[in-house]
């Protein structure tokens, strides 16, 4: 039996199959693992994105649904709506700068991310008597799109 740094049956030997798969199975798996673990995060990233909002969606949306009632920015004032700057966290029918219906202004509502998505889906559902008309969105990738473009102005 002649010494071999591959095993005594040598390179070409009965065993020299078994140390290569011996060899390449941990191989094999890592590379296995690699790919299911960026496949995994990939789906998860395109999930994540495709339900994640979008801001500028939300600002196109609110140029044509909106605008014409309401502002947003340094320059907003009520018009035809209320502006809408930092609505978060804000009491309905609370600024001074537009005159609520008595519905609005009695409400006690506060708006919240939950409390503007219900508005904006049915506003008379959520305030009875609003003058607001607006018939609602009904896709709720809109509405957050929307909800996330209005957060910017805070």
């Amino acid at each position: 039996m002649r010494a071999c740094p591959s095993g005594p049956s040598g390179p070409s030997g009965p065993h020299s199959d078994v140390r290569l798969m011996h060899h390449a199975v941990p191989r094999r798996l890592a590379a296995l693992t690699c790919l299911a673990v960026a496949f995994a995060a990939s789906a998860a990233s395109a999930a994540s994105s495709a339900s994640a909002a979008d801001i500028q969606a939300g600002k196109a949306l609110f140029a044509t649904r909106c605008a014409s009632c309401h502002s947003v920015g340094p320059s907003a004032r009520g018009a035809f709506g209320p502006q809408l700057n930092a609505v978060f966290g804000r009491r309905a029918g609370s600024t001074s700068d537009y005159r609520y219906s008595p519905a609005m202004t009695a409400s006690g509502v506060v708006w919240t991310a939950d409390t503007l998505r219900a508005f904006i889906k049915s506003p008379g559902k959520v305030v009875p008597g609003t003058r607001m008309r607006f018939w609602g969105i009904g896709n709720d990738q809109q509405i957050d799109d929307l909800l996330a473009y209005l957060q910017t102005y805070r």
